[in-house]
């Protein structure tokens, strides 16, 4: 699927010039390839292409793909919702999960995680734009639930994650993107290590980038719009 590889191609472009017009070096941008919906053969064709990271919403679409593909050395994200009779599955099929955002799965995806795998990466999702639909903490409850998460065993907290409303103007977007990073400043400054913005996806990965974005989750200008 040659598409697919110049659909890459144009977005580590888009990555590479949004990261020289910040100032910042392209190659400390991680490019995150959201598979939801899509069939195993397409991310076959984006892995033969050079991508390593997936980025799936729906245990059930994911489960059979990564089945499907576990003879490829895939790096597999959870991005979407967390339920809790879906944290085993989490907690022994990904290596990172981006949507956490309370105590509760975070106990129990700890205590699932199998001793034999490493720690599970891990992101705490911020719902800055008090959006009812999107799941995500609070900023006013986030430093108590990353101080509770940061020493679970079988995790690993390496930063936040937050999706802006893409109704919004570019500059309340920008303005999403600046207020997480900055709630990462500051839990850095309370004694924790977090190293990942887990922000930006294809209509906005420029402005997340501006504002200190180093994993860009994109979907649509990769794989297409959504079935």
């Amino acid at each position: 699927m040659r598409i697919i590889a110049e659909a890459l191609q144009k977005v580590h472009e888009r990555i590479r010039a949004a990261a020289m017009a910040a100032g910042r070096a392209p190659e400390g941008i991680h490019l995150l390839a959201v598979s939801k919906t899509k069939p195993a053969a397409m991310l076959r064709a984006a892995y033969a292409a050079g991508q390593r990271a997936f980025g799936e919403n729906y245990l059930q679409d994911a489960l059979p793909k990564m089945d499907a593909l576990a003879d490829l050395d895939i790096e597999w994200h959870y991005i979407g919702r967390i339920q809790s009779n879906k944290t085993r599955d989490i907690a022994t099929r990904f290596s990172w999960v981006h949507s956490l955002d309370n105590a509760k799965h975070a106990r129990r995806l700890s205590a699932q995680r199998p001793t034999g795998l490493p720690p599970l990466n891990c992101c705490i999702q911020v719902n800055l734009s008090a959006e009812a639909s999107k799941g995500g903490t609070s900023p006013d409850d986030l430093s108590a639930l990353a101080h509770e998460v940061a020493p679970l065993p079988g995790l690993a907290l390496r930063g936040l994650m937050t999706m802006p409303d893409p109704g919004s103007s570019r500059e309340t977007q920008l303005a999403v993107f600046r207020q997480l990073a900055d709630l990462q400043a500051e839990l850095n400054a309370g004694g924790l290590a977090l190293d990942t913005l887990s922000m930006g996806m294809s209509g906005d990965l420029e402005l997340a980038i501006a504002a200190g974005s180093n994993m860009v989750r994109v979907g649509t200008d990769i794989f297409g719009a959504r079935e």
